[in-house]
């Protein structure tokens, strides 16, 4: 499990990381965003993770900044992700997760804001070992 931000009005999980099929590298992992208000979780879908670990090391690597938003999503949209360099190296990411049933339709944001460079290091060592743990 990855706990990411753990201030502010939410804190967001990821858990229970699982491939359907042994054969193929669709990885499938579970996000719960949590806060005074109640909690959300939808099912992420993605393929081998979709570079999530990666999208974070270009960031952490970045650490004096860019201009604009950076976006990551994964194969079905139910997990987006944006990141922006702010002043004071400080990155702040948005997270979104979805609900895939179109009857249901729902969405959550929340924003975590990291200290660019070490902290974002250690945010995508730990999503890597998440992936990883059932690379297997």
């Amino acid at each position: 499990m990855v706990q990411v931000g753990d201030s502010g009005p939410a804190r967001l999980l990821l858990s229970e990381p699982t491939r359907r099929y042994e054969d193929e590298q669709t990885l499938d992992f579970l996000v719960r965003a949590r806060g005074p208000w109640g909690s959300v979780e939808t099912s992420v879908e993605t393929w081998d993770g979709d570079g999530l670990d990666a999208f974070l090391a270009s960031l952490a690597e970045d650490f004096r900044g860019w201009e604009g938003a950076r976006t990551w999503h994964s194969l079905c949209y139910d997990l987006t992700l944006s990141a922006e360099h702010h002043s004071g190296g400080h990155v702040r990411l948005t997270w979104a997760i979805r609900n895939r049933a179109p009857s249901e339709g729902w969405q959550f944001e929340t924003t975590t804001v990291h200290a660019a460079g070490e902290d974002m290091r250690n945010l995508t060592a730990e999503i890597h070992t998440f992936i990883a743990s059932v690379a297997e």
